[in-house]
C-alpha cells in the first residue's frame, strides 16, 4: 500500500491519501481520544503520540499533532497505523447508534442558495488542502461555518472565509453581510 502525504496550508496538519475510499459518505472530525472510539482508524491515530486530531474525508486523513512534535517523527507512526487500519478490514466508521435525527423545516431559498455555493465551489477547494467547511446555519444577515480538518485553528482559515467565502457568498447573495466561523 502507497499512501501520499500532502502538506495543507496548517503546518500542523497533515494530509494522508491511502489511495483508497476513507468515507463512503460525510466527513468526520475527531478531537479526541474518547471521541475516536466510534472510529477504528482514529483510535489507532491517537495511538501515535503527539497526535492530536484527525479528520476523515472521502479519500485523505487530515492528521493535527501537538505544536511541539516534528513531523519527521510522526509520520512513520502514522503511516503505520494507516497501513494497519486497511489490513485490518476494520471498517473507517462504526454503525451510528441510537435514534435517527428529527426532521428539520424545510430551507429558506436563501439558505438553499448558500448551502449549493457551499458545496459546490467551497468544499471541494477546502478538501483540496485536507479540511471541510460545514454550513451551521444563517441568520440575520450572517452565515455560520464550522471548519475541520485543517481548517480548524490554520492561520490562514480568517483569509478564507472573509476574502474568499464572503464576498462570494455576498457576491450571489445580497441578503449575506457577512461569515463567521463557529
Amino acid at each position: 500500500m502507497f499512501i501520499q502525504t500532502e502538506t495543507t496550508p496548517n503546518p500542523s496538519t497533515l494530509k494522508f491519501i491511502p489511495g483508497r475510499a476513507v468515507m463512503s459518505e460525510g466527513t468526520a472530525q475527531i478531537t479526541d481520544a474518547d471521541d475516536a472510539k466510534r472510529s477504528p482508524l482514529a483510535e489507532r491515530l491517537f495511538g501515535v503520540p503527539g497526535v492530536t486530531a484527525v479528520f476523515l474525508g472521502g479519500d485523505f486523513v487530515s492528521v493535527t499533532k501537538d505544536g511541539d512534535q516534528d513531523w519527521f517523527e510522526l509520520k512513520p507512526g502514522i503511516l503505520a497505523a494507516i497501513m494497519e487500519h486497511y489490513t485490518s478490514g476494520r471498517p473507517t466508521i462504526l454503525a451510528p447508534t441510537g435514534e435517527a435525527p428529527a426532521a428539520a423545516e424545510p430551507d429558506s431559498e436563501i439558505v438553499t442558495q448558500i448551502k449549493e455555493l457551499i458545496e459546490t465551489r467551497v468544499r471541494p477547494a477546502v478538501a483540496q488542502d485536507g479540511g471541510d467547511i460545514v454550513f451551521e446555519h444563517f441568520e440575520d444577515g450572517i452565515v455560520y461555518l464550522q471548519m475541520h480538518g485543517s481548517c480548524s485553528g490554520c492561520p490562514s482559515s480568517t483569509a478564507t472565509l472573509k476574502a474568499g467565502i464572503e464576498n462570494m457568498l455576498r457576491h450571489y447573495i445580497p441578503e449575506v453581510v457577512e461569515v463567521r466561523a463557529l
